[in-house]
This record gives C-alpha cells, structure tokens and sequence, in this order.
C-alpha cells in the first residue's frame, strides 16, 4: 500500500522549504505586534527545524515514502533533498564560515570544550543500560527478545548513531545482526528522539543568557573569540559585488568538489590496503567512511583558506551565504522529523527518552560543575548525537564563526563511535532480561 506525500517531486518540496525559510526570516524581522512576542518564545531557528516537520507529519511531503508498482512490487522512494544538503551545501558553509576563523584564538576557548563532548560520550553509553534496566522493571517484553531479535542489539545501533554517526550505526548492525524487519523501530527512535532534543536545544539556545547566568559560566572566551571575529568582519565588510559573489561560490563548491574527490580516494586506499578499516568491529572502520572524510576536508580547507587573503571575502558576505547553506540544511533535517511517529511505538520511544536524559542530565551536571557554558553542552552534546550534519548548526546558532568548534568535535564522535557502541551494546546485553 502506498502511504506516498501529497508533493513527491523534489523540486516542489525545495521550493516549499525555502518559502517556509523566508515566512521565517521574514516575520521574525517584524519587531512589533504578535510576531515579536512569537519569536520570543520560539527562536527563529527553531520553527526553520520546526515548520518543515508539521509539513512532513501531514504527509504533505515526506524524506521517504513506499509505491507499489503495477506488478505488485513494493518499490522504496526517498527524497534527496537531505542528501543534496549535507553532501554539498553542508562542506560548501564549514569552508565559507571558517574562512576567517582565527585558529589560535579557537583554542583558547580550552579544555572545557573536550570535556562536555566525552561527557555526552560517556553519557550515551551507561545511557542505553540505565533505560533498558529501568523499562525491564514496568515493561520487560519492551526491552527482552532472544537471539537476533533481541532488543539490546538494535538498540546498539542506536548507540552508534549517537556516539559517531550513519557509518558507526551500520556497524553496530552488521556486527549484532539485529533482525532487519525489526530494524525500522530502531531507526524511529534514534530519527524522533534525537530531533527531539535537537528542538529542546534550538529552544534553549533562545535563552542562553539565563542559562549561561544558572550555570554560573565564564563566558568570556566565547565572547572574546565573537569579538574577534566580528571586529574582523566590520573592518573588511563591503559591498559585494557580483565578481565577490562568484568568487566566494567558487571558493565554497570548489573546495566541496576537493572534499569529495579527497574523501573518496582516501577511504578507497585505506579500505584496499587496511584489513582492520574493513572491519565493522573495529574503531577504524570508521576511516573508511567518506562522510567522515569529506567533512575533515572541508573543515581542513576552510582553516586553510583563512591563512590567505581569501579570509577577506568573509568583508563581501561569505560566511552570510554560508549561513544561508546551514539553513536549507536545517530545513532538510526537519523534513524527516514525523511528529506522528511519537507515538507510534511508545515502549522503545520511553527507552530512548529515558536514555535521552541520562545524556542530558549528566552533561548538566558536569557543566554545573565545571561552569561550562551552555554553548559547550550544546555542542558537546550534538557532536554525539547528531554529528557533522548537526553540531555546526548548533554551533553557527550562538555565531556563525564557531561552526568550526562543532564539526572538530564531530570528528572525535565518529572516531569514538564504534567502540563507544560496543561498549554500551555490552552493557545493554548485561542490563537486559533474560
């Protein structure tokens, strides 16, 4: 039976998306009346995440939808909207929005970065046994299984989707041989919790100054660092004109080209000369993924780039068109946010919000101790969960110039991802009833 969206064509569902973008940007420009009280309940950002979801939980348009041909075969259809924007536009705005990054100032931002991130690392792994021992307590049929239908193997999966990422999640799945007919609820609850707090932290980033204030934060290396960044931007800005604007889409697709053809032939010798990145149970195997190596290059090239005189196009806009990118990427993301699907499978929905905030709960409690910022928890915790895609969107939403602060945090997520996964995998099996 097909359950097809109402617009199945990608170029009318773009065009949706950017007209919710630009309803977005344009009401939230009003500051008067009904739609500044609105934006200051809910930021900008968060209905550019928000809108696309309700469109996509009526069924108006869909990230992936079944047809059944005239022979009766079911035939999987998917929109590459999503894949259009994190393969292109998302290395297109890491190299436009580190143009003019100032490397040694990014890491005097110090230690508390690392921390926060392992921190959300350490939290998904005793995350998933904590939720799986405490559901067994109510519901033990929601967390049991035997053989390759238990429930702790496809949670694994989970496990490395929020760690690493889609090729640490792969992994898992290879390696535990999770029943595949069972593996769509698997995938639900890693889509819909994930997008969850991906909105709760949109909606913070709206009051980060009260949280920062509760967290009793410094700061002031974030600041200094803004600062910085935009005193640069002042003083080269200039009006762009159309040989700027040309300039700055090649420098962007250019570099996106040279992160595809780097990241290709890279994992294609790693994965002919090296067994072990071959290997799903191995740490390295994440090597092997080109997403993992595209966005390193583009991030590489971006930082580059802001050793020459290349930085002083950031003067003519270049990290406004990369934010401009970051926004259809968002929008992409809440495509595949179905809010109907919440309820859908309510047991292994309670295991993933369970789970969901131990992660957070323990990230607030080391950054309550710590005094870390709320940008560091933000961060710290979608380079887990969420990765590349999703970090530099959190990151870019405090400012445009600390996307770079999430995406090398990402790297470390993809690298920790599989063996970070095996681990809670482990303590999943042990948490799980017999």
């Amino acid at each position: 039976m097909s359950n097809a969206p109402f617009i199945t064509d990608d170029t009318i569902v773009f065009g949706l998306l950017m007209l919710l973008l630009a309803f977005v940007f344009y009401t939230s420009g009003i500051k008067e009346g009904f739609w500044k009280k609105f934006y200051v309940i809910f930021p900008s950002l968060l209905m550019c995440y928000l809108l696309p979801s309700i469109f996509s939980s009526l069924n108006i348009i869909a990230p992936e939808w079944t047809e059944v041909a005239e022979n009766g075969e079911v035939i999987t259809q998917k929109s590459a909207i999503y894949f259009i924007a994190s393969r292109y536009l998302l290395p297109a705005a890491l190299v436009l929005m580190t143009l003019s990054i100032d490397l040694k100032a990014m890491f005097k931002l110090g230690p508390k970065a690392l921390i926060m991130f392992f921190t959300g690392t350490i939290g998904v792994i005793i995350g998933g046994p904590i939720a799986v021992l405490i559901v067994s307590f109510f519901s033990p049929e929601t967390v049991g299984g035997a053989g390759f239908d238990a429930v702790w193997r496809g949670l694994s999966t989970v496990a490395g989707s929020w760690i690493g990422g889609g090729a640490n999640q792969a992994a898992m799945l290879e390696v535990f041989k999770y029943n595949q007919e069972k593996y769509g609820a698997m995938v639900l609850v890693d889509i819909v919790v994930a997008n969850i707090w991906m909105a709760v932290l949109l909606f913070g980033i709206g009051r980060k100054e009260k949280i920062d204030h509760w967290l009793k934060a410094d700061t002031s290396s974030i600041e200094e660092l803004k600062d910085k960044m935009t005193t640069y931007s002042n003083n080269v800005t200039r009006n762009p004109s159309l040989t700027d604007l040309m300039i700055i889409l090649g420098i962007a697709f250019t570099a996106v080209g040279l992160s595809h053809w780097g990241s290709n032939t890279i994992s294609d010798v790693l994965k002919a000369n090296f067994e072990i990145v071959n290997d799903p149970t191995s740490f390295a195997s994440t090597f092997g993924d080109r997403f993992f190596w595209m966005v390193t290059f583009a991030t590489a090239l971006g930082i580059a780039f802001s050793y020459t005189k290349l930085k002083q196009y950031e003067g003519a806009g270049a990290s406004k068109i990369g934010s401009v990118f970051i926004y259809i990427l968002v929008a992409s993301i809440g495509m595949k946010m179905d809010l109907g699907s919440v309820a859908s499978n309510p047991g292994l929905l309670v295991v993933g919000l369970i789970w969901m905030a131990i992660h957070v709960i323990l990230l607030v409690i080391v950054a309550k101790l710590i005094k870390a910022p709320f940008f560091f928890l933000a961060v710290g915790s979608k380079a887990n969960i969420g990765g590349a895609a999703s970090a530099p969107i959190i990151a870019a939403a405090f400012h445009p110039s600390l996307a770079s602060v999430g995406v090398l945090l990402a790297v470390f997520g993809y690298v920790a991802g599989t063996l970070g996964a095996l681990l809670a995998a482990f303590l999943m099996e042990i948490a799980a009833p017999v």
